[in-house]
């Protein structure tokens, strides 16, 4: 039987990639040594950290005046390292909420200065993306932070807002390398590994030359982010394995096209999904708004009418899916329900798999 797993992080990566990391995990490269034994500063591994790089920076399109920071803390830190080394001296960062994650980083910067809020979707229960012509944005605001692709809520913008003059800061944890972006339009981005890059304990860091250097006086060294760029990500041990199987992510991902490529793919799992989900005749029910709809994270009920959600199925459709190979769709604790997350290294085959096995379960209970 094959299994699918459909886990929000960690998640899945590509077989080819655990494959190649099985093959190499004693003697990498006739090295003798695994990579999670080498010195991050020996030759061998300073060539994987640089390869690594070089592979995202193509297939992102990364320009020459940015920096890729391959840190640790995963994006909780960042919540705190972004104020601390972007406020720079200015009264306020603006801040959209359409999530939980964009809640957690909007409590982290209230730490450290003011917040302001320029748009919020806590009317509709954070199923939506305000339209931009709502948001309240300060011009002179030191930074604007959003998050693209809230991974809890299932909600995803398809459009990158346009603030002029402020740094545009992105939390893309959970849909980095799964759509084409211009980087250029971003301040800093970063994320989280453990959905679409490797494993977790790696987070990526992304950021503009001019935004380094300007870290509050009392940042620790650690949070500081021109500390990793003028280090190379080696001013302490980095996370070694991580950026390893993270390289060989980035080779996986050349060899099957690259982002444009992977982008069709996720456009084509997710139609599959949302459709199966819209032709249940009120079986199954996405509560986001269709527009803003999520590729990488999916989240759904299930219901016995077209309004009146019957939490009692949810046990038995999930002990049917993990029968049938179909793992880790339970919903997150805050929101119930289901959520099936289908990043880059989830393979069409799973998604017809699971709308299978989703078709045949609303037939006998529907």
């Amino acid at each position: 039987m094959t299994i699918y797993n459909f886990s929000a992080g960690p998640a899945v990566l590509p077989k080819e990639v655990l494959l190649q990391a099985q093959a190499e995990l004693l003697d990498w490269h006739g090295s003798g040594m695994s990579v999670m034994e080498m010195s991050h500063r020996g030759k061998e591994f300073t060539g994987i950290h640089a390869q690594a790089e070089a592979d995202l920076r193509e297939l992102m399109g990364i320009p020459a005046n940015y920096k890729v920071l391959f840190l640790q803390g995963g994006a909780h830190l960042q919540f705190s390292m972004i104020p601390l080394n972007l406020l720079r001296g200015k009264a306020s960062a603006d801040y959209v909420n359409t999530g939980e994650w964009s809640k957690k980083a909007i409590g982290e910067a209230r730490k450290f200065g003011a917040v302001n809020i320029v748009a919020d979707n806590a009317d509709r229960n954070c199923t939506y993306v305000p339209a931009f012509d709502t948001w309240q944005c300060d011009p002179n605001a030191a930074y604007l932070h959003y998050c693209p692709n809230e991974t809890i809520g299932g909600v995803e913008f398809n459009w990158v807002p346009e603030v002029g003059n402020v740094p545009l800061v992105a939390d893309m944890s959970s849909n980095i390398l799964s759509r084409q972006i211009d980087v250029s339009k971003f301040g800093l981005i970063y994320a989280g590994a453990q959905k679409n890059i490797g494993p977790a304990g790696l987070t990526l860091v992304i950021v503009r030359n001019d935004l380094l250097g300007q870290a509050a006086a009392n940042t620790p060294t650690m949070l500081d982010y021109k500390t990793h760029a003028d280090a190379g990500s080696m001013y302490n041990t980095p996370p070694t394995y991580g950026i390893y199987i993270a390289g060989l992510v980035f080779q996986w991902l050349k060899k099957s096209g690259g982002i444009a490529a992977m982008e069709k793919i996720n456009i084509a799992k997710a139609d599959l999904l949302y459709a199966a989900i819209d032709a249940s005749n009120g079986f199954y029910h996405c509560p986001v708004n269709k527009a803003d709809r999520s590729r990488m994270n999916v989240p759904f009920t299930l219901q016995n009418t077209g309004t009146l959600k019957d939490a009692a199925l949810d046990g038995d459709f999930l002990k049917q899916a993990d029968a049938r190979g179909l793992l880790q769709l339970k919903g997150h604790r805050s929101v119930g329900g289901m959520r099936a997350s289908i990043y880059n290294a989830m393979p069409l085959a799973g998604v017809q798999a699971l709308v299978d096995f989703m078709n045949e379960f609303s037939g006998q209970h529907g």
